[in-house]
């Protein structure tokens, strides 16, 4: 049925944060095809915090790539914002990776020779904006993970805990379309995992779009959408 002109122009207005359509990834090992995905269709919708999980071998980590315009799929389509990146060479793609997505990483990937400022504004100096402003942005994304103290420490000098919060800050300087966040816990002890897991459903609730990949069931429970991989494809969905 179609719809009527006011849905039509509500549903244009609001895409999903990402959306895959039959997403194929097929990688040739020696003389075998492994599929990774294998037409993998689902919405991931703005202002959801989800959880993907499965075994070693299930796709997650390829779902997380093509999620992060880190690897193209072979086959199917790819929406990020409304827009098909599944077929944008990489120049295209290292573009939208710097304007719509945020990356937070289990080994944090913090620059050792940049302060916590010059590290959260790393993004915006590469997409171009006045140091004055993109320092300002830092302060204030600083005092929103709690280290407005801390922003001429560099990472060495920060607890882990400390790191991934810059890491956080840093994903969020360029308003990210969503979040993409990489076992954020994993190199973390059981106290600060919950500290981070804490931060993330705030940034959550404040509008923030999350995806999450995380091997452990515990930490997936905070999510409000739990995905399960196995073999390539989706097993189950729940929340």
């Amino acid at each position: 049925m179609a719809m009527l002109p006011t849905e039509q122009t509500k549903a244009a207005a609001t895409p999903a944060a990402a959306r895959f359509e039959n997403i194929r990834r097929t990688y040739i090992m020696g003389t075998q095809q492994v599929h990774a995905l294998d037409g993998v269709s689902v919405s991931f919708e703005k202002g959801e915090f989800w959880a993907i999980m499965g075994p070693s071998g299930s796709g997650k980590s390829t779902m997380l790539n093509v999620l992060g315009c880190l690897d193209r799929p072979t086959g199917g389509k790819y929406y990020l914002d409304g827009q098909d990146v599944s077929a944008l060479d990489d120049d295209e793609l290292s573009d939208i990776r710097l304007k719509y997505l945020g990356f937070i990483f289990q080994s944090f990937n913090l620059i050792p020779q940049l302060s916590v400022e010059e590290n959260i504004a790393l993004p915006l100096y590469y997409l171009g904006w006045k140091e004055e402003d993109s320092a300002k942005r830092a302060r204030e994304l600083a005092a929103m993970v709690g280290l407005e103290t801390r922003l001429r420490h560099r990472p060495n000098e920060l607890s882990g805990g400390q790191q991934q919060r810059v890491a956080i800050a840093r994903a969020l300087a360029n308003d990210p379309v969503f979040m993409l966040a990489d076992e954020p816990t994993g190199n973390l002890d059981s106290g600060t995992s919950e500290e981070i897991i804490s931060l993330l459903k705030r940034l959550n609730r404040a509008g923030k779009t999350i995806i999450m990949v995380t091997h452990e069931p515990e930490i997936a429970q905070n999510a409000g959408k739990r995905l399960y991989m196995r073999d390539g494809l989706i097993a189950g969905i729940e929340g």
